[in-house]
């Protein structure tokens, strides 16, 4: 017969994922709402939280969908939050972060802009998931974005590109294939392992002076693998593995930024240092 603990911790492993998808966001911490909400142009940062929060989506994600659930965990702490839309493809609606990630990078340089000039803010704050996570990179590195940007907080972030899971080393198998993902979605290509896009971005150093950087990653992760390959090196930079935070936590790629309230815990710390609060599997809960 099994050990009571090798068949309980499965069970709660199980347990605990349906909770992080299930409990309502809004439910925290109702009375420190902010007066205006998600993408509203007349929300005025607090002294509390002093910087805008600008969402940035992954790939094949939008403003809306990819930050149903962590939009309103940031509302109801106080955040001033704004999510944009990027690398839109002609013809092609709801699914963006598909066109060229360096034109993406002007698409948020101009967002942050608008919403700095909105909201009377010196700084913001950059929270990305996926490609949302590394594509700001290339904005603070190349576009003047780190005078404007105090954190940047990406959840799986592919940073130094992706093998998914392997495949893409199928590629040079199949003659033409490259060059036509290239060629119809650009921000794909720009993201896989070794790309031209990413050797420029990483060369000289993944980070820029003047700007905090955290990347939350799952061990999981069967988008951006190895999943190691999404932590950053250099000052001022803080690598989080969820498991080590909970190891019943078995959240992939998708439901890491979509709805694991122990990944958006983590978050609210980046944000807020100096109150943050140590993040374990009761989390999901708060």
């Amino acid at each position: 017969m099994l050990p009571w603990k090798r068949v309980l911790r499965p069970l709660a492993a199980l347990l605990l994922t349906a909770a992080v998808a299930v409990v309502p966001a809004a439910t925290a911490q109702a009375e420190s709402a902010p007066s205006h909400g998600w993408n509203d142009y007349s929300c005025k940062p607090s002294v509390a939280h002093p910087r805008p929060v600008v969402l940035v989506h992954g790939t094949f994600g939008n403003s809306v969908d990819n930050w149903l659930a962590l939009a309103p965990y940031l509302e109801v702490r106080g955040y001033c939050v704004f999510s944009l839309d990027y690398g839109q493809l002609p013809g092609v609606p709801l699914f963006n972060g598909l066109g060229p990630i360096d034109k993406s990078a002007g698409q948020l340089q101009v967002f942050v802009d608008k919403v700095l000039a909105a909201t009377g803010a010196a700084k913001a704050d950059l929270v990305g998931h996926s490609q949302g996570g590394m594509m700001p990179r290339y904005y603070l590195k190349f576009l003047g974005g780190a005078a404007k940007v105090n954190a940047l907080v990406g959840i799986a972030p592919d940073n130094h590109g992706t093998t998914l899971s392997g495949l893409t080393n199928l590629l040079p198998y199949f003659p033409g294939a490259e060059d036509l993902l290239k060629a119809t979605t650009p921000g794909l290509a720009d993201q896989i392992a070794g790309s031209d896009f990413l050797t420029k971005l990483n060369a000289g150093g993944d980070t820029v002076a003047g700007v905090h950087y955290t990347v939350i990653a799952t061990r999981y992760d069967e988008v951006a693998t190895p999943y190691r390959s999404q932590f950053l090196s250099g000052p001022d930079v803080d690598n989080v593995l969820l498991q080590d935070l909970c190891g019943l936590d078995l959240s992939e790629h998708v439901a890491i930024g979509l709805f694991d309230r122990i990944a958006f815990h983590e978050v609210a710390n980046a944000l807020d240092p100096a109150h943050a609060k140590a993040t374990t599997c009761a989390s999901a809960f708060s």
